[in-house]
């Protein structure tokens, strides 16, 4: 406790915001005698009074010094709509701190001070040894009562809230309002966690707190302190998690790695990436699943050259992709899509009533001109496409990776899929332009 809690820092900030406006008036019936009276009352109200000015509100939280000149780490969430940010030590000195930069995908970010003067500074260690049970510490400012420690082992890991990029550590040391931002330390005095969150019903800690891993805190900050804002690989391309049945549709012996259900315009396109390819291995490493690929892609350096590897037609490719940024690709705006009316029903399979895309279903449906596929007019309640999330509105492009546009294309590609053995058959669904991939039973035909 004595060795790092110098570098641990409390953090107040200022937000000046409206102050509140004119009292709105009740709801009264018009014309009634009651609407002049309380016009009549709120305006002596406002007479002599001086013109309203912004309000300035306080708020508190957690940080810690990771170097001797100055910079320092705390949640996003307790600076982002600041504008002040002050930092107090335990010894009683106070800075004025400047924002050099901030992540909201981890809630990180990054402080600098000018003290004039090394200060006391701790390090990060690795998050990826920590093994539930292991004792932790939490040190922070909690409901702004000054310094305090608690105690707690690691309850969990790689917890996920809400995140793309969300690795969590659980634990029970007790964290309340104002340790936000504070440093979990591991019994070697070492930073493996920062203090993000807590699960309550009722604001307080009840023992379960999540602390956003050293190892993805590291990335961050150096981005940070580097370019002032972070820089995430971007692969280009949609995926969904491969489950069992769609690994049996495809032939994969194990539901493992990331189907790719779209490939527009971007890094993997032009590496020759498909719709329908399964990502098994990406720069060297085996993923899990689409978060694992996620995580993987945007701690990879933006430019870097990478090899991937897919499943495609029964067998493994090898692709080289050079990673782009995916900041740059969020800013892209989407498309609208247009409304018109529903267009008439033409073939019943497997329990979904389908229609042949006209000029009409393409513009109800959002979709460009020469899209080709079959529009999903109904489906029935009962069967597996329902119970899988196929719905009205939906178009099916493919069917066993290869183009649709007829109900008799899709009758043969289930044939063929009977033919050789397979249980089900992998549809590429779109639904306001996302496309996702369905394994549907062709054991028995609902249509």
């Amino acid at each position: 406790m004595a060795k790092v809690s110098p570098a641990v820092v409390n953090i107040t900030t200022t937000t000046t915001v409206a102050a509140a406006q004119r009292p709105t008036p009740p709801i009264v019936p018009e014309g009634s005698p009651l609407e002049d009276f309380f016009r009549d009352f709120l305006d002596r109200q406002q007479q002599g009074r001086p013109q309203q000015r912004n309000e300035r509100r306080n708020a508190l939280g957690s940080g810690f010094v990771i170097s001797e000149d100055g910079f320092i780490v705390t949640n996003n969430h307790v600076i982002e709509e600041a504008d002040e940010v002050n930092i107090e030590f335990q010894s009683g000195e106070s800075y004025r701190a400047t924002v050099v930069g901030k992540d909201r995908n981890v809630d990180i970010a990054l402080l600098k001070i000018d003290a004039g003067k090394p200060l006391p500074f701790v390090t990060f260690g690795d998050s990826d040894v920590m093994r539930v049970g292991d004792w932790v510490l939490a040190i922070g400012n909690p409901l702004g009562q000054g310094f305090s420690a608690s105690a707690g082992i690691v309850s969990a890991r790689k917890r996920e809230l809400s995140g793309p990029y969300d690795d969590f550590i659980q634990t029970d040391a007790a964290i309340n309002r104002g340790n936000s931002g504070g440093p979990l330390f591991n019994i070697d005095g070492q930073v493996i966690g920062v203090n993000t969150a807590i699960l309550s019903p009722s604001g307080g800690s009840i023992g379960i707190g999540f602390s956003m891993v050293s190892n993805v805190v590291q990335g961050v900050v150096a981005q940070l302190k580097e370019f002032g804002e972070t820089r995430r690989g971007w692969l280009g391309v949609r995926i969904q998690d491969v489950t069992e049945d769609v690994a049996e549709a495809l032939g994969l012996a194990s539901a493992k790695g990331a189907l790719v259900t779209d490939v527009p315009d971007g890094p993997s396109k032009e590496a020759g990436m498909q719709a329908g390819d399964v990502i098994l291995s990406f720069d060297g490493q085996d993923v899990g699943d689409t978060r694992d690929l996620v995580r993987r892609v945007g701690n990879t350096e933006v430019g870097k050259a990478v090899r991937v590897v897919v499943f495609r037609d029964g067998g493994t490719q090898t692709l080289r992709v050079t990673l782009g940024r995916r900041e740059d690709a969020e800013a892209v705006a989407g498309d609208a899509a247009p409304e018109a009316a529903p267009e008439s029903v033409s073939g019943s399979v497997l329990g979904i009533t389908l229609s042949t895309l006209t000029d009409e279903l393409r513009q109800q449906l959002g979709l460009d001109e020469g899209a080709e596929g079959l529009a999903v007019t109904d489906v029935d309640a009962t069967s597996d496409a329902y119970e899988k999330g196929l719905r009205a509105g939906d178009l099916i492009a493919e069917a066993n990776q290869q183009s649709v546009a007829s109900v008799g294309d899709l009758e043969s590609q289930i044939d063929a899929a009977r033919d050789a053995g397979r249980k089900s058959i992998l549809l590429l669904v779109r639904r306001g332009g996302e496309p996702r991939f369905i394994a549907l039973s062709i054991e028995k035909d609902a249509g």
